[in-house]
């Protein structure tokens, strides 16, 4: 697939893995409109990056979707490629009923809902492209999961699963469908599952992930499984319930 002169539109775009797409995009010569729910976050982005496009959007909420769409519909026509990256990852205690699900975001609508809707809305669109994509940001945890994270695990668990069905379905389209695959990232996301100190390693640089996309991209290489991803993902095909138990230790 080309890796410029492409039109991106990038959810979760502000910070973390989003920004570091963003800027590797628009360095590689493509166009690129992100979107976060929070103004604040999406000025500084638009600050360092001033070549990107922004726009507010807080993609849990069924009716900011189907807005953002429009907007980028009525003002992008030539839109051709779809990254759905916006995230949310909880600590979830379940022992504790409903206490840590409630009042806080909906990783279920940011992390799955969001990215089906998403999808489903601009398919149309790119079905008139000569030449489209939609990448989905799984996780290695949705090939083993850590339990303390039950929530988010399921929901990238259920990225993957979709991304498989959704490439098959568009399998004789202009539409080509990547899955991200990620390890742990030294980004926002997950600076709150971990109490201060616990560990020295946040994990890789958003960037590293960036390049990665960018050269599977241009290899038509779907499946973009990154640095120690790639050990979750070998773990969660040969023996899973070891993978389980040695990820589950600490």
């Amino acid at each position: 697939m080309k890796t410029k002169e492409n039109t991106i539109l990038i959810t979760g775009g502000a910070t973390g893995i989003g920004f570091s797409l963003a800027e590797t995009l628009v360095n590689a010569g493509n166009s690129v409109i992100i979107c976060g729910r929070r103004e604040g976050k999406l000025k500084q982005a638009k600050d360092k990056l001033p070549q990107v496009q922004i726009k507010a959007c807080d993609v849990s909420m069924q009716h900011e979707r189907e807005s953002l769409f429009n907007w980028v519909r009525d003002n992008f026509n030539d839109l051709n490629i779809l990254i759905n990256n916006a995230g949310i990852q909880r600590m979830v205690n379940l022992t504790k009923g409903t206490q840590d699900l409630f009042n806080v975001e909906n990783e279920i609508e940011t992390n799955l809902v969001a990215l089906i809707h998403m999808s489903a809305y601009f398919i149309p669109l790119l079905l008139k492209k000569k030449e489209a994509a939609i990448i989905n940001v799984s996780s290695g945890l949705g090939f083993v999961p850590i339990a303390a994270m039950p929530v988010y695990c399921a929901t990238k668990a259920a990225v993957h699963s979709f991304t498989q069905s959704l490439r098959y379905q568009l399998r004789d389209t202009p539409i080509k469908v990547f899955e991200i695959i990620p390890p742990m990232v030294d980004t926002e996301l997950g600076k709150g599952t971990t109490e201060e100190g616990d560990q020295e390693f946040r994990g890789i640089q958003p960037s590293e992930v960036a390049r990665a996309t960018l050269t599977a991209m241009a290899d038509n290489e779907y499946e973009i499984v990154v640095g120690e991803a790639k050990g979750l993902v070998m773990g969660a095909r040969t023996d899973p319930e070891q993978a389980f138990q040695n990820l589950n230790r600490w």
